[in-house]
């Protein structure tokens, strides 16, 4: 099975591999070793290598049916839309293991359509904020954050993962979480995300049952039907209703797979 999660631990793997001590070489020769290499370019040490580095997670997991193999982002974006994977709006939330495409020309005004200059993986997104696993990035692999729907996103190229079936529903997480059963704070949150469910959904849930509202389920699907507008006007008045935009956006993002 091809999981989300196994992409990411894969980009983990490799953190802190550089230039400057020659271990990003072990990643482009990864590249290079599978056949046939895309238009037949063989990647060099001192070529950019984010789009490489992206390939050879791919390449390592053998996941390189649904995630096509490309040392140039352009190109990356062409195969992607060929598959029917590729997010033309910068402003959706990502979900872990999907590509995100930088755009340095950006202003942050509008929908971004210009070239595309950079890739990672996404780590994790939490409290507005995306974390991204890049290669080449100032030479070596390291993590950069980035804004929800901020300055600099070009679009998301979003691989055909398998699902993994979780034992229990949000809902009856949440009646755990009010019961006590997954600690608080921070630890809450990581015992959550270690056993895949979703921290903000999960949340937003508790605060639902404690409240009264709907669920966010209910929500996103209104979401979906055009009940909230779209935009920054959907996620104010999201917001001003007391629900948590981003834990809604990322079941609209579920049910819409």
């Amino acid at each position: 099975m091809m999981y989300a999660k196994n992409v990411v631990e894969q980009a983990k793997a490799w953190l802190g591999y550089k230039e400057s001590n020659g271990t990003h070489k072990q990643i482009i020769d990864l590249y290079n070793s599978h056949k046939p290499l895309a238009r037949g370019y063989a990647v060099q040490y001192d070529d950019q290598w984010c789009a490489t580095f992206v390939s050879a997670v791919a390449i390592k997991l053998g996941y390189t049916s649904i995630m096509p193999t490309e040392c140039s982002c352009t190109k990356m974006i062409e195969k992607y839309k060929k598959l029917g994977g590729w997010v033309e709006d910068d402003s959706v939330t990502p979900e872990a293991g999907w590509l995100l495409f930088y755009d340095w020309q950006d202003t942050g005004k509008g929908e971004n359509k210009n070239g595309v200059e950079h890739i990672g993986i996404v780590e994790k997104v939490s409290n507005g904020k995306i974390t991204v696993i890049e290669g080449n990035y100032s030479n070596s692999v390291k993590r950069r954050t980035i804004a929800v729907d901020g300055r600099y996103i070009r679009g998301y190229a979003v691989p055909k993962y398998d699902k993994e079936v979780l034992s229990k529903t949000v809902t009856e997480i949440a009646k755990e979480v009010i019961d006590g059963k997954w600690g608080n704070g921070s630890d809450r949150a990581n015992k959550l995300k270690t056993a895949g469910y979703d921290y903000n959904a999960v949340q937003a849930e508790v605060n639902r049952i404690l409240t009264g509202k709907k669920t966010v389920n209910e929500i996103a699907k209104e979401v979906i039907q055009g009940k909230w507008g779209v935009g920054q006007k959907r996620k104010k008045r999201l917001m001003a209703a007391g629900y948590d935009y981003f834990a809604v956006q990322a079941e609209v993002n579920r049910l819409l797979k």
